[in-house]
């Protein structure tokens, strides 16, 4: 088990590699909340996350013997950059396995920052089996694994945020909000401020649809999660640490569970409002504030963990996020075979601050009806049962296209 002195130690060796991050005061969370709620930027680190600070800690620290050997990891992403970047600070070779459907943008940002001392083996179609590969190779070649979360000297590197925050303010904040994918980071916090600032609330934020620390909570130790919805990718895992559900079990954090769509709506507010591009994880621990309560005017420290995210995912995230707001709707409808059947639904049926977002006419299927998908933006998301009182009140029949139908699955 690691301390508090293993973490500060950790904060030594990475005083000249990372980047003390700033704390930012956010008046728009601020203001929703009655606390001053502060924002920890890890996504301004050189590989735009915190994922270097337990790389490095743990690669650091190899023997001659070791370093010889190289080092190999499993990773999709930030875990990933950060093995990377230590290969090229640390002179150590590496073999970085990735699946197959890890975006080429983030294949080059790997190779980018690894300079010439990693190579990228692109192995299977998802994570479970690039890992699985990955340590198929550690056994065979006797190369380092570096684990993304569940090794002491990983967490000890994750846990100098905690560290550097009290160091940046000279004092703790009340309440520290952390994202909770493996569960390294929260662990390395935990550890920490349990022994140098008990009376810091630390509370776990992590997505509803894979709250595998919930999960082992609740079973009294790890499982495999059945299903898992990959959106969140930095905090998406089928199944946490022995090591960090150990701590996370021993020091009982506040644990929140964040619906994905929550998270967009988080993500276009930090972009919108303070021109903060954050991957999911980056904005899952922001967008667990509302979910719990802060003291008024208290002082909380919210992570930011990571930047890198896919501009071509923002179509998806927009639309998550209105049908998490309520905004979107899709219906089948079908429309009366005769002219001027649509500019009713125009007229009458459809809201003054309502559009038509997406319209597919699907086929004719007799003489009297043509039904089409349908996809409402409403202006107001109260107004729901407004605009299905005029869909009734017309001629046109329609159904709903219910978020918990398989069919609704192909549009979001």
């Amino acid at each position: 088990m690691i301390d508090a002195k293993a973490v500060e130690d950790a904060t030594l060796r990475l005083a000249d590699v990372v980047a003390r991050t700033p704390l930012q005061l956010n008046e728009r969370l601020s203001a929703a909340t009655g606390a001053y709620v502060w924002l920890k930027r890890e996504d301004l680190q050189p590989v735009r996350s915190y994922k270097i600070r337990g790389a490095y800690n743990l690669m650091s620290q190899l023997t001659e013997e070791e370093r010889a050997a190289g080092v190999i990891c499993a990773s999709a992403g930030n875990h990933a950059q950060g093995v990377a970047f230590a290969c090229a600070k640390l002179g150590i070779r590496g073999r970085i396995f990735v699946p197959a459907t890890t975006p080429r943008q983030k294949r080059d940002r790997i190779r980018s920052v690894g300079e010439g001392m990693i190579e990228l083996v692109v192995t299977g179609d998802s994570y479970d089996e690039a890992a699985a590969a990955s340590l198929a190779e550690a056994a065979a070649t006797g190369a380092v694994v570096v684990p993304a979360f569940d090794h002491p000297d990983t967490i000890a590197g994750q846990g100098t945020v905690a560290a550097e925050i009290v160091d940046q303010f000279g004092y703790a904040p009340d309440a520290l909000v952390i994202p909770v994918g493996g569960g390294g980071m929260i662990s390395g916090c935990l550890t920490w401020l349990a022994e140098r600032h008990p009376e810091t609330r630390v509370i776990g934020a992590e997505p509803a649809e894979a709250a595998s620390m919930a999960a082992a909570l609740a079973a009294g130790h790890p499982v495999d999660l059945a299903e898992i919805d990959t959106f969140v990718d930095g905090a998406a895992v089928r199944r946490v640490g022995e090591l960090t559900h150990s701590v996370v079990a021993k020091h009982s954090p506040e644990l929140y569970q964040v619906p994905t769509g929550r998270i967009c709506s988080e993500m276009l507010a930090l972009y919108q409002t303070e021109g903060i591009v954050s991957e999911p994880a980056g904005a899952l621990a922001a967008a667990a504030l509302g979910l719990f309560r802060p003291e008024p005017e208290s002082t909380v420290v919210v992570i930011v963990s990571g930047g890198n995210n896919d501009i071509s995912r923002y179509s998806e995230i927009i639309e998550r996020s209105l049908v998490y707001e309520g905004r979107k709707h899709y219906f089948l409808v079908n429309f009366p075979q005769e002219p001027g059947a649509l500019r009713r639904f125009l007229d009458e049926v459809l809201g003054a601050e309502d559009d038509i977002t997406h319209f597919e006419y699907v086929k004719r299927s007799n003489r009297e009806t043509g039904p089409a998908l349908v996809g409402i933006e409403l202006g107001d998301p109260t107004t729901l049962g407004d605009f299905i009182a005029r869909l009734d009140a017309s001629p046109i029949t329609f159904e709903v296209v219910s978020s918990d139908s398989p069919f609704y699955r192909f549009l979001v």
